[in-house]
């Protein structure tokens, strides 16, 4: 019975990262602005996003990113009150810490809190973000705790180089489908203050 539900959960995963691969060649990209560039990362202002958010005891990032994009998925293909299915978009959010971390879809831009569909999974939270401004560093390949660390690490340098304060988590931003082998991008971000 194990060996069928580790097949079963396999296939299961297998068709939904098939399903996204096709999707992500013509996905909708979160919305942000450049303030400024500098070498190695830029200060971003996003605008308020509505997301799709899932939270769990995970302290790593195979953790969080198996068990939460399973969750979100089933609810973007069919996984709600309507049976709709919802674009994919990216990048998937995610934010690891030592105590609480979560995973967060953002919906398509023709959605906010009033007329999207309610997931049946009731441990998925629909929620709009505040205006914010973050720094960013970029890196390719397949995001693992090490790069992820690492790239946090030369961010977190870089600020405090330039004299930019930062606060909060640093961040995981994922761009890419599972089976995508090339062009990957993966980024590293962390909220900033700002002077508008």
């Amino acid at each position: 019975m194990k060996t069928f539900i580790i097949i079963l959960t396999a296939i299961v995963v297998l068709f939904l990262g098939t399903q996204i691969y096709f999707i992500m060649a013509k996905t909708e990209t979160q919305p942000y602005q450049v303030i400024k560039k500098e070498k190695d990362f830029e200060i971003r202002r996003y605008p308020p996003a509505t997301m799709a958010t899932v939270s769990m005891d995970a302290k790593s990032y195979r953790e969080l990113s198996s068990t939460g994009f399973r969750k979100l998925a089933s609810f973007i293909f069919g996984g709600n009150k309507s049976k709709k299915n919802i674009a994919m978009t990216s990048p998937v959010h995610m934010d690891i810490n030592s105590t609480q971390s979560s995973m967060s879809f953002v919906m398509p831009s023709e959605y906010n809190k009033d007329n999207l569909p309610k997931p049946d999974n009731s441990d998925i939270k629909i929620e709009t973000t505040a205006e914010e401004y973050v720094a960013a560093i970029q890196f390719g390949g397949f995001a693992n705790d090490e790069e992820i660390k690492k790239y946090a690490t030369q961010l977190e340098n870089d600020l405090k180089a330039n004299g930019i304060e930062y606060f909060g988590n640093f961040r995981f931003l994922g761009y890419n489908a599972p089976y995508q082998l090339l062009d990957r991008r993966n980024e590293i971000i962390v909220s900033v203050r700002w002077e508008k």
